[in-house]
Order: structure tokens, then sequence, then C-alpha cells
């Protein structure tokens, strides 16, 4: 099941909280009103419509979307609402306020090496924060104070209930879904000082979409390939087996430091072809057009747009 945020295009109205089904976008809980109708007047508390707090529900949510995924494929005709075409809708970021974003550096060998690191002993951790995240059609901005912004293609975890101390053999209980994400990241901000916070959590740089893929749909997400074109042009292209640290020790090793709360976000890490690896490098530059793909998750697209300095 494909869980998004969205709103119809010609509304300005908060994101809400859906499920994919072939083109087509159903409200969920316009679904779920359908299914419970005598829940009415407690839905907004049951079973929220905007997106953050629905994540925040976790897996006990994940668990009733996926009922009523079931029911409306049975009872489409029963569904008077919350029906709309996909060419009708804007995506949003399908977690717009996760209360934490954990990011894991050098976590392929190669990328390591093309940024003349050594291998990590321990995954690397850094953070971003909400303020950096766009959803799959909005615009990355380069902000006038870097001239060396990259691009990452990483698998994203996505939370399901809350984490502390968890064994690697139990990892997969407490993920919700997987997403893609665009680790932005301008260079001569990140190492100007040994901390890179200020180039990886730049204002609406870090694409995150297009939505969420539950984890009965990827199965095993140690054998994803991952690739980024820019302008067409591929730039990086592995698989998620050449991890160093894989998703069940990254659990484990995060959440025996961090307690992890449903909807939070763990961006995995990115392999080699970054511009900053490249002998010339490529930065992004504006109108550039950077496109993701990860096996099972789909693919997301972002046009760079110059930033003003107002």
């Amino acid at each position: 099941m494909k869980l998004v945020s969205y709103r119809l295009k010609d509304k300005e109205v908060p994101l809400r909280v859906g499920m994919v089904m072939d083109d087509m976008v159903i409200d969920l809980q316009e679904a779920y009103l359908a299914k419970y109708p005598s829940q009415g007047e407690e839905v907004d508390v049951l079973f929220p419509s905007e997106p953050t707090s629905f994540f925040k529900l976790g897996e006990p949510a994940i668990q009733v979307a996926k009922k009523l995924y079931t029911y409306v494929k049975g009872n489409a005709d029963r569904i008077a609402a919350g029906q709309y075409s996909r060419h009708d809708v804007y995506l949003g970021t399908p977690i717009p306020e996760p209360s934490k974003i954990i990011c894991v550096g050098r976590n392929y060998v190669e990328h390591a090496q093309e940024m003349k690191s050594d291998i990590p002993e321990y995954p690397v951790l850094f953070a971003k924060f909400a303020n950096a995240l766009i959803g799959p059609e909005d615009n990355i901005e380069k902000t006038p104070y870097t001239e060396k912004l990259d691009y990452e293609v990483e698998l994203t975890i996505v939370i399901g209930k809350e984490a502390s101390k968890v064994k690697k053999e139990d990892a997969y209980d407490y993920i919700a879904g997987y997403t893609i994400g665009n680790d932005i990241s301008a260079r001569d901000l990140q190492k100007r000082t040994p901390q890179w916070l200020q180039g990886k959590s730049i204002d609406r740089s870090t694409p995150v979409g297009p939505w969420v893929v539950t984890t009965d749909e990827v199965g095993d997400p140690g054998k994803l390939d991952v690739r980024c074109y820019v302008n067409g042009e591929l730039r990086q292209s592995s698989n998620t087996e050449k991890f160093i640290f894989d998703v069940p020790f990254l659990i484990e090793f995060i959440s025996n430091l961090i307690t992890l709360k449903p909807g939070d976000l763990i961006m995995t890490g990115t392999p080699d072809g970054v511009a900053f690896g490249m002998e010339t490098p490529k930065f992004l530059k504006d109108g550039d057009v950077v496109s993701l793909e990860i096996e099972k998750l789909g693919r997301m697209e972002n046009r760079v747009r110059q930033a003003i300095n107002e």
C-alpha cells in the first residue's frame, strides 16, 4: 500500500492523508467514515486526516489503513467522497512534521572512498529538521549562500511504533514503511566546520516522497536498486545490499541511543556518484532536474530553483 499526503491542486487547504489505488488517490478518513459511519464525531481523534498526526498513531493506524484499502477495493461505489484522479492532486511530503529526522553518513564503502573518508567503525549520525522537508512535486530551493549544492539519493525508513533498545532480530517490527529521500547537501557550508548541520538542513531543500510504501510491499530493504539522475544523466547507481550498516543494525544502534517515535524518519545514506566526489564536480544549479529511483518505491523528481536573498 502507498500512503500519500495530498490536497486538490485547485485548493489551498491543509494536506490530508490518502492512499494510492491504481490511478486514483483515496482519502483515508473518508474511506474510514464510509466503513464506520457511527464514529463520525470522534473520527479526528480515532483516525486523523492530517498526515503527521496519522503517522504518529503508528502501526495501529497502518493496519486500519490496510483494512480500508481492501474495503475500498470491493466497495468503491459506497465511497461518496474522497476519490480523486492522481492528476487532480498535489502530493506533499508524506510526513510534514516528524519529531526526528536522523541521517546516516558514509554508509556505502564507495561513497566513503569518494569523499576521501575512512570507513566508519560505527554509524555516522547527524540530523535534519522539518524546515528542510519538501514534497515530490516541490522545487529544491538553492540558497544564495551555497555554490556547491549536491544530491544524495537515500532509502528512508518510516518508524511505525516507539522503539527503544530494539534488538536487530526484532527491528522490522518497528518499521511502518519506506520512502525516497534526497539528502541535499550544501558542501561548502557542510565542510567549513566539523559539524555538518548547516549544510544539511537548509530551508526547503530536502525532498521526501512520493509516498510511504508499507513493508509488506517492499520485503527485504537490503536488496533494492538505487539510482539518481540529473537532467537525465545517471549519476548514482547502486544497491542497498552494499550498505556498511544494514537496516536492522541501524534500528538497533540508533534505538539504543535515541528513543524513536512513530513517524520518525531515518535516511540511511547515499551511494557513490555525488558531485563532490567527481574530479570535476557537477554541482546543482538553477533549473536542474533531479530524479531519484528506488526499486519497489517508485520515482521522485524535483527541479532546482535559485532562492532570492531578500
